[in-house]
């Protein structure tokens, strides 16, 4: 079953979750100035966006090597998000400590941008699509979105406020629990049929 790749883009776009991790981005580079901040960001969500990539064209076939079904990744996935997006809904936002090192891979690129809530969903939305190379294109779209709302992060800050981007990070938390019973109950269903039909 195809599903809208709209839809899925501003799934995915929600669960990566760029606006929540404003307050994160400004803490982790705060003490690079302005144009390395830029240049971190840009090839951590690179290095994100090949790491999405390859779950979505290889993440089936491990998961296939495993004996996982893709009615059991559902289940997982959508109890995945569903605590995923609790923690957006109520967001703790302690104060980060910036490491002493440039953050490379971790933890910007993984677990922060292409974190376990991202891979599951890319990897069901792959197989929902049906079409690896327009999920690719799809995962380019909100990856770029994402890096131009994070390269704008200081501005945005300032220009929302604290209170604005708990808004916003509560808003795709809704959105995301949304698509985690939907992921959820679309497993399970699949799972019953599977069952049924042995």
């Amino acid at each position: 079953m195809s599903a809208h790749p709209v839809s899925i883009g501003l799934s995915l776009f929600f669960v990566i979750n760029v606006l929540g991790n404003i307050p994160l981005y400004i803490a982790l580079l705060a003490r690079y100035p302005i144009k390395k901040q830029r240049m971190i960001l840009i090839r951590e969500f690179s290095i994100a966006m090949a790491i999405l990539l390859l779950f979505n064209y290889f993440g089936a076939s491990i998961f296939r090597v495993l004996g996982i079904s893709e009615a059991v990744l559902g289940m997982a996935g959508g109890i995945l998000l569903l605590l995923i997006s609790i923690t957006m809904i109520f967001p703790k936002h302690e104060q980060e400590k910036s490491p002493q090192h440039e953050p490379i891979i971790v933890p910007l690129a993984t677990p922060v941008i292409a974190g376990p809530g991202s891979i599951t969903s890319v990897m069901l939305f792959a197989s929902k699509m049906g079409d690896l190379h327009l999920m690719s294109l799809i995962i380019i779209c909100a990856i770029l979105v994402s890096l131009l709302i994070a390269l704008a992060s200081s501005f945005l800050k300032y220009g929302l406020g604290e209170k604005g981007l708990v808004a916003f990070e509560r808003l795709g938390g809704m959105i995301v629990a949304l698509i985690a019973v939907q992921m959820f109950a679309t497993g399970a269903i699949k799972m019953v049929k599977e069952s049924f039909s042995i």
